[in-house]
């Protein structure tokens, strides 16, 4: 895949994610305002419910005690017309003349006193009336000069009954009055206001906790709730008990102190699944980034790992095309000292090739669970000897040692012989290929509890952070200048990883860039 392709394509889809991450709060963000406005709309219709009922309570109370003071005072009331209207209307076709007479009549009642707790004699309340006559007179009933001949009409049509609209506006001029010079404490309470709250606010489907206080000209009077106190974004206010110029002196105040928790709460279940959903798309795209950084990587260790086995089998091979040509010479055939020492050559050559083969093949089989391996109690130190007699002449050439110290007192594990041994010499082998100088290495054994600690110390290059999670990965090889100048194909720690793993064993290393590597096995002891 081209680079500039491929950091295209991650840029796009991290932005698409972003997009969708900001989209989803968004999406939040005004669904909150829109619960937090039907909340505040709600909360407004409450609280104006309540102040209505409130003055319709009160003024349901006023007309309840005036009536019964009314009806028990038993005296009769003083009349008194304050209006009379008159309507005369003749028919010239049948004759007929109407007269309509109205008038309205104040009734005055005194009364006791104990009704608003004022100190005087006694009270005046007035009633009013209203009597409506219709009278009929025919053509007979008027002589010609339009003089009526009878003062009785013909047909007379007498109602009278009280006026409530006058009654009602009267009454309620007079409660207010009264009402506003009586303290808020003796008008409400907190039982009665709390009670109706609630019920407003479980009708509204409100359905959380609040608190309520009445204030009077900005300052808090005793009727409130325990735990009331203003919150500027959570309490809301509205006028009661206005007086007759339309006074507000009162207001009630409602908070919330759970406001935000109760408009989250009913956008918990979609938001839940919005986040899930999101998680599940920031995974998914993680685990997608991943792999295609994973698969370019292994391209590119494919890459080196074919230029590398192409780079190694070159030599072999021109060698081996180089010792058949001299054998094909006359001259050279017919020296049998010559010909041994070329077929030698041949036959090195074809092992090192065969024996390249043979660890990729290795590797394949033991990913796939194809390769057997059989255990036997073996002593470890042993198998260590062993091993460094396989690099001893390489170690020789650079003219490195390696020194032992053997301080476990537990040696004895179950492991295959012919795998471990690999094991330890692939570890040694690259402990003197990646040295530069000369080659000094470390090998110590210990027992911890249950345990076989090996270490393998060397004063090589090092390794930096990076590759020291990485060095066991099949193909990995960390370049150090030229791609090769140093042989190998990556595999050699892959395959120990394997083979340790399969003895339940682990491995690891710890190093630090220019001051050599440890490579470190645990495994366990047989008990």
């Amino acid at each position: 895949m081209n680079r500039m392709f491929f950091r295209l394509l991650v840029l796009l889809m991290s932005l698409s994610l972003i997009g969708i991450i900001l989209v989803q709060v968004y999406w939040f963000n005004s669904s909150f305002n829109n619960n937090d406005e039907q909340f505040k709309f709600h909360v407004k219709q409450v609280i104006g419910n309540v102040a209505e009922k409130l003055e319709k309570q009160e003024a349901y109370n006023f007309y309840d005690r005036y009536n019964k003071l009314k009806d028990s005072t038993g005296r009769i009331p003083q009349r008194e017309d304050i209006m009379e209207f008159t309507l005369v209307q003749k028919n010239k076709k049948t004759n007929k003349t109407i007269v309509y007479s109205n008038s309205i009549i104040s009734e005055d009642y005194k009364i006791s006193p104990s009704f608003s707790n004022k100190k005087k004699d006694d009270l005046k309340f007035k009633n009013f009336n209203s009597k409506r006559t219709t009278e009929i007179y025919n053509n007979n009933s008027i002589d010609n000069s339009g003089y009526q001949k009878s003062l009785i009409p013909d047909v007379k049509i007498e109602k009278s009954g009280n006026l409530d609209i006058l009654d009602n506006a009267q009454f309620e001029i007079s409660y207010k009055d009264i009402a506003s010079a009586m303290p808020i404490q003796e008008r409400v309470s907190n039982d009665v206001l709390n009670k109706l709250i609630k019920k407003e606010l479980d009708e509204n489907g409100v359905n959380t906790h609040f608190e309520f206080g009445v204030y009077s000209n900005g300052l808090a009077t005793k009727i409130r709730s325990e735990n009331f106190s203003y919150d500027k974004d959570a309490t809301y206010s509205t006028p009661i008990f206005t007086d007759n110029e339309g006074t507000e002196k009162y207001k009630l105040l409602v908070t919330f102190p759970y406001k935000k928790k109760f408009l989250l709460s009913e956008l918990v279940s979609i938001t839940v699944l919005s986040i899930i959903f999101t998680l599940i798309i920031l995974i998914a795209y993680t685990s997608a980034l991943n792999q295609l950084i994973r698969q370019r990587q292994i391209s590119e260790i494919k890459t080196d790992f074919i230029n590398n086995m192409t780079h190694e089998f070159k030599t072999p091979i021109a060698t081996i095309n180089l010792a058949l040509d001299a054998i094909r010479n006359p001259k050279i055939i017919e020296d049998k000292d010559k010909v041994f020492k070329y077929l030698e050559m041949i036959r090195d050559e074809n092992k090192r090739m065969h024996a390249q083969v043979e660890n990729v093949l290795r590797i394949s089989k033991l990913e796939k669970k194809e390769l057997d391996i059989i255990k036997e109690s073996k002593n470890v130190e042993e198998v260590i000897e062993d091993a460094i007699e396989h690099v001893n002449l390489i170690l020789e050439d650079r003219e490195g040692k390696i020194d032992l110290h053997f301080e476990a007192s537990r040696t004895t594990v179950l492991l295959n012989d012919f795998h471990f041994t690999n094991v330890i010499v692939n570890i040694l082998e690259n402990a003197i290929k990646y040295t530069p100088g000369i080659p000094k290495i470390d090998i110590y054994t210990e027992n911890i509890k249950d345990m076989l600690l090996i270490k393998v110390k060397d004063n090589g290059l090092g390794m930096s952070k990076i590759a020291q999670k990485r060095v066991f990965e099949k193909f990995y090889r960390e370049h150090t200048g030229d791609l090769h100048n140093v042989k190998g194909h990556g595999l050699g720690l892959a395959y120990v990883k394997q083979i340790v793993e399969d003895h339940n064993g682990q491995v690891y290393v710890e190093s630090e860039k220019g001051k050599g590597s440890t490579f470190i096995i645990k495994i366990p002891l047989i008990n």
